[in-house]
């Protein structure tokens, strides 16, 4: 499992004002209470990009629980070269490396640019893993289109993991459910699942069960939340179903399904 930060940073795929009340609700504190569960039961990785309040609630974690969080960054750059400095490969690269990344994967945004699909190619890509490579991290690519992983497998490129949109209710994803999950068990590296509860419109029990019953035993799920309640209701419904177990956990109660449970009535 990988800590996700749409929903530290305010990137909800919902609306404006859900991005907003992220925004407004996410502080250090709260981030940092969040990290330290998933860091105290052994999910010590995160993904995406980081504003100084991610850091800082980063650097409280980790002074809490002892344990070095390892850093999956996806920088957007500029790919022509008329933009500017700031904007430049090198220049972003150098950021991730400073911020601690040991992963670096250019974005989807990045990716899907440089994919050729008339030659089947991701062109220049070679350019951007030997500037990853030269600063000491690790390149992978960051995907959309499903293209970007049978291309990349195809022509060699030097990377070591993917990251892929996959849940069961298709959202954001380019091809049918089974398409994708056939993309990512012939994968030649493990894949990083992204978007497992579709942004929100999956329950837990629903989405998870989905991905982790249909990945391999390589592959990784990244998903983001809200509170610290949150986080540990992901991490003990995961470890039911990979245990093989129906997870058991404490279910919403409504006045509409008070009928449900005869035993609350003794």
């Amino acid at each position: 499992m990988i800590i996700g930060t749409n929903w530290f940073l305010g990137f909800s795929h919902t609306r404006l004002a859900q991005d907003n009340f992220i925004k407004s609700y996410q502080t250090r504190e709260n981030v940092g209470e969040i990290l330290t569960v998933f860091m105290k039961a052994g999910v010590d990785a995160i993904m995406g990009d980081r504003n100084q309040m991610l850091c800082d609630a980063i650097d409280d974690a980790q002074q809490r629980t002892g344990r070095k969080m390892i850093g999956i960054f996806t920088p957007g750059f500029d790919v022509t070269g008329n933009g500017p400095p700031e904007e430049q490969p090198e220049a972003q690269f150098d950021r991730c490396k400073k911020l601690g990344a040991t992963f670096c994967f250019p974005h989807t945004t990045i990716t899907e640019m440089l994919i050729d699909k008339r030659d089947k190619v991701i062109r220049d890509l070679d350019k951007y893993t030997k500037m990853i490579r030269d600063r000491g991290m690790i390149p992978g690519l960051s995907c959309h289109m499903l293209e970007a992983i049978t291309y990349a497998d195809a022509q060699g490129a030097d990377i070591e993991t993917y990251i892929q949109l996959y849940n069961a209710a298709g959202f954001l994803m380019q091809a049918e459910a089974d398409w994708v999950m056939k993309i990512i068990h012939d994968a030649k590296k493990p894949v990083m699942i992204i978007k497992p509860l579709a942004a929100g419109r999956l329950l837990p029990v629903v989405g998870l069960t989905f991905v982790w019953n249909t990945i391999r035993d390589q592959d990784m799920v990244t998903i983001g939340t809200t509170t610290p309640d949150e986080a540990r209701e992901v991490i003990d419904i995961s470890l039911d179903l990979l245990n093989r177990r129906v997870p058991d956990y404490k279910l919403q109660r409504t006045r509409s399904k008070s009928t449900l449970d005869v035993e609350q009535d003794k």
